[in-house]
């Protein structure tokens, strides 16, 4: 399934659509702009909380980012399910790319991807 861009939603509801929790958004993306890694989850998740320990084992540092639990603070919750197009919590993104979940995260460290996207190769 392709996911909607601006583009294809009435000109007058863009700002709407686009300031939506912007703060939100902007926090994500300023600490996206300074980790490798980011961690955005909620309270109580025990997804999220795979994740963390995942990363705290293998000692990777990371920025983490919550946002309420399972009753509260959900539209900022759902402002950045819109945002990123990923469907749930913890959203792991490593050098600014979403890598997915929980289950991808460690997907990516047992096969060493993590690894490889933590340390790219000099440029020749």
């Amino acid at each position: 399934m392709k996911r909607l861009t601006l583009s294809n939603v009435l000109p007058e509801l863009n700002d709407t659509v686009a300031g939506y929790h912007r703060s939100v958004l902007s926090e994500i993306e300023q600490a996206l702009s300074q980790s490798s890694v980011v961690v955005v989850g909620m309270t109580v998740n025990p997804f999220v909380k795979k994740a963390r320990k995942a990363l705290d084992d293998a000692g990777i540092s990371y920025t983490y980012l919550e946002y309420g639990g399972y009753f509260s603070q959900w539209k900022p919750r759902l402002a950045i399910k819109m945002w990123s197009g990923w469907p749930t919590f913890p959203q792991v993104f490593v050098n600014g790319a979403l890598v997915g979940g929980a289950q991808d995260l460690e997907r990516l460290m047992a096969d060493g991807r993590l690894n490889e996207l933590l340390n790219p190769p000099a440029a020749a």
